[in-house]
């Protein structure tokens, strides 16, 4: 605790100096950055937050925080990631600036606001820049879900989990600013310190992983890898920075042969035929297979299905599957979906207490012929009552 205190009168003497010695700036930022390196943004957070409650004018916080912003941007030029323009990281790192200026504008548009008049400019202007703070979620998304599970495979565990960790954290805070502006219950000081949260988080979470995070990927992962992590990075997308495009494609798993005996591909992993005829079984939905000459050969076998299905169905022609009065309109879509004109066709229908949603969906080759249609059918009348909403922890 007594560490703490003496890092919070560092930080208030570091504000003084900026105010009796404008002309040391570089000193200052060179004392700020050995104090805050070691300090958590939430340590940083509760520090402003005492100085604000102490009296300490908001744009004293606010000077303080963008040598914050300026220190780490300086940090990211001086020591460059030393990869290609198509890298992951190359991409990463150029999201990285375009985040901390936008955080330096939301930042600087707060601290006008606590300190004048509320104009509806104003207002508008913090929602344009919580648009792009909704866009960042492309960036948190491509770190998830692409470049930490390939991390953890070479057991690298607990950084990408604290980074995800101040994902979450930072969209926490978006949350609740989004939700003042929706509501149109628009508090000065409540924007301002959320605001400044924000640029808190992001700056020490891309200073770790400049600094940490993604020298130890360049050191684990090879050429390989990164490539399919790029060629994943483009299925996700980008919200600022557009990378240049590539030509080379998704490789195969890199599972050894001998633990692929028995195993089906299905491109995206591999599973035993048991796994898969378990999964089929559990789907929350029901769903018939027609090849491409309109043929059932397959369907689900859940506990609750919709419409009776028994196994004499497989290799029956799907026309006969109907009756008459639809034959026609199921020979309009299949003859749709052969031609190319469209790839889906839904519609719904209750049924004593359900709501049954019904959706053909075209089947295409990696040469977009067509192949077959699946029939996707799901009763959503519980779908339609749900309200609110019921996080995983609530589950618990």
């Amino acid at each position: 605790m007594s560490e703490l205190f003496n890092r919070e009168d560092f930080l208030k003497n570091l504000i003084k100096r900026i105010h009796d010695d404008p002309e040391n700036l570089e000193k200052v930022k060179e004392d700020f950055m050995r104090v805050v390196r070691e300090m958590t943004p939430i340590e940083i957070a509760k520090i402003e937050q005492e100085l604000v409650n102490e009296g300490m004018p908001a744009e004293s916080i606010q000077l303080m925080c963008n040598i914050h912003l300026d220190v780490f941007k300086e940090a990211l030029s001086e020591d460059e990631i030393d990869v290609e323009p198509w890298h992951p990281l190359h991409i990463l790192v150029e999201e990285h600036r375009d985040i901390l200026n936008r955080s330096k504008e939301l930042r600087d548009r707060a601290g006008r606001i606590r300190n004048g008049d509320l104009t509806q400019s104003d207002v508008q202007a913090i929602a344009n820049l919580l648009d792009y703070m909704d866009e960042v979620e492309k960036y948190f998304l491509k770190e998830e879900n692409v470049l930490f599970p390939y991390l953890e495979k070479h057991g690298l565990v607990q950084p990408p989990a604290i980074m995800w960790k101040e994902h979450d954290e930072v969209r926490g805070l978006r949350k609740k600013l989004r939700e003042m502006i929706d509501d149109g219950t628009v508090e000065p000081a409540k924007v301002f310190d959320l605001s400044i949260g924000i640029g808190e988080i992001f700056s020490n979470h891309i200073f770790k992983e400049h600094k940490i995070l993604f020298p130890s990927a360049l050191k684990l992962l090879s050429l390989e890898e990164w490539r399919d992590i790029r060629i994943q990075f483009d299925g996700i997308g980008y919200f600022a920075y557009r990378p240049m495009p590539v030509e080379f494609s998704l490789s195969e798993s890199k599972m050894e042969a001998s633990s692929r005996e028995g195993l089906l591909n299905l491109g995206s992993g591999y599973l035993t035929f048991d796994q898969l005829r378990a999964m089929m079984s559990s789907l929350p939905f029901d769903i018939t297979f027609v090849d491409g000459d309109d043929t059932v050969r397959f369907f689900s076998e859940g506990p609750d299905r919709i419409f009776v299905r028994t196994r004499a169905v497989i290799g029956r022609k799907v026309q006969n599957c109907h009756p008459q009065k639809s034959v026609n309109v199921v020979n309009k879509i299949l003859a749709d979906f052969k031609a190319g004109q469209r790839d889906v066709a839904d519609f719904w229908l209750n049924l004593g207490p359900k709501m049954v949603y019904i959706k053909y969906i075209a089947l295409r080759d990696s040469q977009k012929r067509y192949i077959g249609t699946l029939e996707v059918t799901q009763d959503i009348a519980p779908l339609r009552e749900l309200e609110g909403e019921k996080r995983i922890y609530d589950a618990l």
